[in-house]
């Protein structure tokens, strides 16, 4: 098997096309992670790239063009468990409605070991419902600025103050009795939207509101999330030191695994 495998609309992808794609930054993606070749949320994975096709292109490919993409890409790469990446870009060729499809397949990917520490920083994404490619403030923040003041990583704030994500996870909150998730301009997670639709169904209790680091306080638990994980617990938030309640992770846990995963292949 190899490390990875790169498909356009279906087709192994040469050097040469993707060399025309390589340096644009002109796409927007989704990220997932394939267990027994199923994917928890696949639904959401489908509406995010309509959704954000329409936001960036004005235009969307059909749901079904895009499962017969990750299936090949799957049925190549020849193993159950994978990380799949799907980009939509303008085409560089005649195709349907002028959009390509690339599938990059590749093998598993596992959540880092927690707790982490976060950072903060001041940072508002553009066009922050939508996952495109391009975003030099994440590789900054993540890989220099966090790693050289001791951090794991580093959450956002926005310029009103409040809490907003972290470099490439959702954030979720705990007061002991109600999941709270930041009322803020973010990256809408489908590991997120998976946990948050599978707790109304379970009735645990969220909340959406405001949150700022003075609100925090050791009497709170928090994690970040997202496609390797439902949840890796943070022990710090800047200055303020978090509890870590177990309950809490196994609620997130539990949450996610009552997802049904869609079968790809």
């Amino acid at each position: 098997m190899t490390s990875h495998m790169i498909h356009l609309n279906g087709s192994p992808a040469s050097a040469s096309t993707l060399a025309a794609v390589a340096f644009s930054g002109d796409a927007h993606f989704t990220a997932m992670q394939i267990r027994d070749n199923a994917v928890p949320g696949l639904d959401l994975h489908l509406d995010r790239l309509r959704q954000n096709s329409d936001t960036v292109f004005g235009r969307h490919l059909p749901d079904e063009t895009i499962l017969d993409c990750l299936r090949t890409g799957l049925t190549a790469f020849d193993a159950d468990s994978a990380s799949m990446f799907c980009f939509i870009t303008p085409s560089h060729a005649k195709t349907p409605l002028g959009l390509d499809v690339y599938v990059r397949t590749a093998g598993p990917a596992s959540a880092p070991d927690g707790p982490l520490s976060l950072d903060v920083a001041g940072h508002e994404r553009y066009l922050p419902d939508v996952k495109h490619a391009g975003e030099i403030s994440l590789a900054r923040f993540f890989a220099r600025q966090a790693a050289s003041l001791g951090f794991d990583d580093t959450a956002f704030e926005d310029r009103d103050g409040r809490l907003s994500e972290a470099t490439k996870w959702n954030l979720a909150f705990w007061d002991g009795e109600t999941v709270t998730w930041p009322h803020a301009e973010y990256l809408p997670g489908i590991t997120m939207q998976v946990i948050r639709r599978q707790l109304r169904l379970r009735g645990v209790a969220q909340q959406t509101r405001s949150i700022r680091r003075a609100d925090l306080s050791d009497r709170w638990s928090a994690v970040s999330m997202n496609s390797t994980t439902p949840g890796i617990p943070i022990s710090r938030i800047g200055d303020v030191h978090l509890a870590q309640d177990e309950s809490f992770f196994e609620i997130l846990r539990s949450a996610y695994a009552e997802e049904e995963s869609v079968a790809l292949v």
